[in-house]
């Protein structure tokens, strides 16, 4: 499916209900990814509990979707609301966002905040400029350089800093990598990784961390204790201005997660959805 906008071709796809007869849920990928990075690790659990509307659409100049007038995150935060204007209407719906995905996410959050029922932030990038982030050290749990350097060279090096250096978890990491994220590179538009160099253009132009306190709706804070990309403690420190979240700091878990434990995020996004739905029988 397309949505044509002003400034941009959005590409999705939808799952459940449709218009006007499900809970419509948005799904915003991480930068330079599509959404096919989402569909394995959401469908799993809303394929099993009715009622939503799944929509993931690619990001603008990201997988199928195109820019045209795109040239800094407050343009892709644009037609962002645009697309939601264009697919979902007035409705109430709720929210996804997956590390650069996550940063949009608390973006519309703010913008929509009557309209939005419910937020999950999944690996989310809090800070847009990587010089300012705080992550940790790199330290693999399980350390086998030996089976590191057996990797084809392309791979070796998008894995360089596996974080479990054994068997299963390298052919898991190897078959992400290749099914899901180097395609997903490849297809993007050159001025994806224009924006992305430069903190000014890759940043919304508003305090962030100021417009999006006091959101009260139920909310879904999950970090990865091992990430080496977006890190855990700049999650933290917007903790506050979400009373209804629950935040979950995942142990042996990376920037992929949840592929080393898909269980446990179905269980926390179970209970968030109960959560939201709760609040709005009682609203």
């Amino acid at each position: 499916m397309q949505c044509d906008l002003d400034s941009a071709t959005i590409h999705y796809e939808e799952y459940g209900p449709g218009r006007g007869q499900g809970r419509p849920i948005v799904f915003l990928h991480g930068w330079s990814m599509d959404r096919r990075v989402e569909l394995p690790v959401y469908e799993p659990i809303f394929s099993v509990r009715g009622g939503w509307r799944r929509i993931y659409p690619d990001l603008p100049g990201m997988g199928r979707s195109t820019a045209k007038r795109i040239d800094c995150q407050d343009d892709v935060l644009e037609a962002l609301l645009a697309f939601i204007d264009a697919v979902i209407g007035d409705e109430r719906f709720v929210l996804c966002g997956t590390s650069g995905g996550g940063y949009l996410a608390r973006a519309i959050a703010a913008r929509r905040r009557e309209q939005v029922a419910g937020l999950l932030l999944r690996v989310p990038a809090v800070i847009a400029d990587t010089t300012k982030r705080t992550v940790p050290p790199f330290e693999p749990l399980v350390k086998n350089q030996a089976l590191v350097d057996a990797l084809p060279e392309e791979e070796r090096l998008a894995l360089a800093e596996a974080l479990v250096q054994a068997p299963a978890w390298l052919e898991a990491k190897r078959r992400q990598f290749r099914d899901l994220v180097a395609p997903a590179i490849a297809a993007n538009a050159p001025l994806v990784a224009e924006i992305r160099a430069d903190a000014r253009r890759y940043a919304v132009s508003f305090d962030l961390a100021q417009v999006e306190k006091g959101f009260d709706r139920p909310t879904l804070i999950v970090a990865a204790r091992q990430d080496r990309v977006v890190g855990y403690r700049d999650a933290w420190d917007i903790l506050e201005s979400y009373p209804r979240a629950t935040f979950a700091v995942v142990d042996r878990a990376d920037h992929g997660w949840p592929l080393e434990s898909p269980k446990l995020l179905a269980a926390l996004v179970e209970d968030w959805l109960d959560r939201i739905e709760l609040a709005e029988k009682d609203a």
